[in-house]
């Protein structure tokens, strides 16, 4: 007995001490990974800087120790790191071109027009921009068709169809299981409640979508039309033919594309392009390489800041009460950016801050204590807001009292309105054979009761709540746009609108990005004798975002969304209802545009 006691306890004490030391050696690994990433990049003569894109854009790219683990499946690029390294190459004497590598991108229409309009300002170096894919997407080849050569493997095809939009619905879902959703809402356009409660869209629904639709096409087809030197007509026309069943020859007899070429050739015309001998190495740099070029730019002394600061996600109250969270997916969350925006109020050295918003909303009372917080920090210095692909309802919210809004064509914005959500569960606990008996000392002491549907006292006191939530946000709207109420009640009433659309109601000022924003900021405040442009809130460490990752939201984030794509976030709300705030400021959890 006594030598079984010493052998099992021989085994537990190994079986700790080797997980001990293989956990410090996994730290060790990864901390090592980490650290060969951030050395300084030297850019040869001739090189090329190559935009492989093959995954997800966020706004920024956010510090994902456990990437290192998981193979180049799941990419996450940051729309900052891009734009900036695009300026570098403009600015690199040694980087002769850039070589799009056009697999797939996860990110809306004018987070591409963003990164479009730099190329086109690249161009303006006189240097040299390549494309090229086995099949384009649509948003990749609006993206790809700003260069200037446009290539396209033999046997490959270009995603040239038009823009639709396919809403998922679950209402009759809800039905099988026993589940109604009762709905408060304000706003004829407000639809993000339609895929719980119909089966169909509704004919206001239909409207919005059908006039944002076209907006954002348009803007794609002239774009398009004006680097290929093709009608918008023609551009039609071929979107007509579905020209991803086409040939690849009628891509290039219709103008979408310029050459035919086998992806293992391309490095040879690149190397003519770029005029080097095909025997010659051709140094390509990445997105990762280009982010560690250090920018040609004289320090500054002056002690002024201009902030960036960047608002993306969904809007929440605390950091634990996100339904969406997922790994590496951003968030807002109000607590923090209250914080963060007071400090940026009571810093002497920040001259103005450009507030930049990537938001479909979320919660409507997170909303108004951001919009508190950006109208304090206006009083002490300006507030640009620069809107990404989505700043609708609470993201128009926090965005509405800023001294200036600068919008992309494509963004969606407005979606003035609120809406709350309550599961009636009784069809479900009956079906399972559960029972609910209540005692309680006032009439709405059981107020939420999710075994019984409301009744209409709870029903009439909901409504008014959703419809004071409206009054305000139709107040905090017309107070900062300067437009009258009852005028802007007739555009809001939930309805989307996209930015180009926007700035002829007056609900944005300006067309641009996010370097337009900066212009209008520095103007602003009026600094004359140098600047800096500082990036907040700062990015996390390797080691505080390695213990502060959930590995099994990180893990579903990458499987699930990776297996099941853009069904991933309605089915993530479902699953996490009871997290979700009930009363909410935000367009359809997912809009479905393809």
């Amino acid at each position: 007995m006594k030598d079984f006691l010493k052998f099992t306890l021989a085994t537990i004490t190994g079986i700790i001490v080797s997980s001990v030391i293989l956990f410090f050696l996994s730290i060790l690994v990864l901390f090592s990974m980490a650290s060969t990433t951030e050395s300084e990049t030297i850019v040869k003569k001739n090189s090329i800087m190559m935009l492989d894109l093959q995954g997800t854009l966020y706004e920024r790219n956010p510090e994902d120790p456990l990437s290192l683990l998981f193979s180049d499946d799941y990419i996450v690029y940051g729309l900052d790191d891009i734009l900036s390294s695009i300026k570098k190459a403009k600015e690199n004497e040694n980087i002769k071109g850039i070589y799009i590598q056009a697999n797939y991108l996860t990110c809306g229409y004018s987070s591409l027009e963003e990164i479009r309009d730099a190329l086109q300002d690249f161009k303006e170096s006189g240097k040299f921009i390549v494309a090229y894919a086995d099949t384009y997407t649509q948003g990749l080849y609006y993206l790809s068709s700003v260069a200037d050569k446009v290539l396209l493997n033999p046997k490959g095809m270009i995603e040239w169809k038009g823009l639709a939009a396919s809403p998922i619905f679950y209402k009759d879902l809800l039905d099988k299981i026993g589940v109604e959703m009762q709905i408060f809402k304000v706003g004829t356009y407000k639809s993000a409640v339609e895929p719980f409660i119909a089966t169909e869209m509704s004919p206001a629904n239909r409207e919005q979508i059908t006039v944002y639709l076209n907006s954002i096409w348009e803007q794609i087809t002239k774009d398009v039309a004006a680097s290929r030197n093709i009608s918008v007509d023609e551009l039609n026309a071929a979107a007509d033919r579905m020209m991803l069943f086409q040939p690849a020859e009628e891509s290039v007899k219709c103008g979408l594309a310029d050459t035919l070429i086998y992806k293992n050739d391309v490095r040879n015309y690149l190397k003519r392009m770029a005029g080097i001998d095909e025997d010659d190495d051709l140094p390509v740099l990445g997105l990762e390489a280009m982010t560690n070029i250090k920018k040609n730019v004289p320090k500054d002394k002056s002690g002024n800041i201009v902030a960036v600061y960047y608002a993306s996600g969904e809007i929440i109250d605390y950091e634990t009460t996100s339904p969406l969270a997922s790994g590496t997916e951003p968030m807002i969350v109000a607590s923090e950016v209250i914080k963060d925006l007071r400090k940026l109020k009571d810093d002497k050295n920040v001259k103005a801050v450009v507030l930049r918003v990537n938001s479909p909303g979320g919660s409507a009372y997170g909303s108004e204590q951001i919009w508190y917080a950006v109208s304090e920090l206006k009083k002490e210095k300006p507030v640009i807001v620069s809107m990404g692909d989505y700043a609708a309802s609470g993201g128009y919210y926090i965005s509405c009292n800023a001294d200036t809004i600068v919008a992309e064509p494509t963004t969606l914005t407005g979606s003035i309105g609120i809406f709350g959500m309550f599961p009636n569960v009784k069809g479900l606990t009956d079906k399972i054979g559960l029972k609910f008996d209540i005692v309680k000392t006032n009439q709405y002491a059981d107020f939420g009761a999710l075994g019984r549907p409301m009744n209409d006292g709870e029903k009439s006191l909901m409504q008014m709540y959703v419809n004071q939530g409206y009054d305000l946000f139709l107040t905090r709207c017309s107070d900062g746009r300067d437009i009258n109420k009852e005028d802007l009640d007739k555009i809001a009433q939930g309805r989307v609108w996209t930015g180009s659309t926007a700035k002829e109601l007056g609900l944005v000022d300006e067309l641009g990005g996010l370097d337009k924003a900066l212009e209008i900021a520095i103007n602003k405040a009026g600094i004359e004798s140098g600047y800096t442009v500082m990036s907040y809130p700062a990015p996390k460490g390797f080691f505080e975002s390695l213990m502060e990752t959930r590995p099994d939201n990180y893990v579903k984030a990458r499987m699930l969304s990776g297996k099941i794509g853009e069904y991933y976030k309605p089915f993530s709300v479902l699953e996490n209802f009871d997290k979700c705030e009930r009363i909410q400021a935000r367009i359809p959890f997912e809009l479905n545009i393809q």
